[in-house]
């Protein structure tokens, strides 16, 4: 079901990659083409599946998106929760929006994953003993749910 070219997934990846490298935060995230439910439910939904709740310091980030419903939404871990402003999600979610209405999915979700990278890594410095605690591929979703 990738909704997304081999060009575009990298892109994407690395943009992942390089986020985490600078932080001990994880940002995961879940591509479906159709929302069942609301879109907070669904993330929160896949982010405990994905064992996003289990990471040492709770800071994880997760973008979920439906591409055919035109619906998305941004989660954070208690950690992270607790240290950022109160607008940030909102704020980055109009950052994501602004590259959506052009049609530029690919690059709403890039700057999605920079921002919270950059907030990540002001509040979760990378540390010289830091592992990658989840996988930073895109998740294509089951639909069939």
């Amino acid at each position: 079901m990738e909704q997304f070219t081999e060009e575009q997934q990298e892109r994407i990846v690395l943009a992942i990659q390089a986020a985490e490298a600078r932080t001990s935060g994880e940002i995961r995230l879940v591509v479906e083409l159709r929302c069942k439910g609301e879109p907070l439910d669904r993330a929160a939904e896949y982010f405990r599946q994905l064992g996003m709740d289990q990471t040492a310091q709770h800071n994880g980030v997760l973008i979920y998106i439906a591409t055919e419903d035109h619906q998305f939404a941004i989660i954070g871990d208690q950690g992270i929760n607790a240290r950022v402003p109160g607008d940030f999600w909102e704020e980055t979610k109009e950052l994501m929006v602004q590259h959506f209405k052009r049609g530029d999915l690919v690059q709403g979700l890039i700057e999605g994953i920079n921002h919270a990278g950059e907030q990540l890594h002001q509040l979760f410095p990378r540390e010289a003993d830091d592992v990658n605690e989840l996988p930073n591929d895109i998740v294509f979703g089951n639909d069939k749910d």
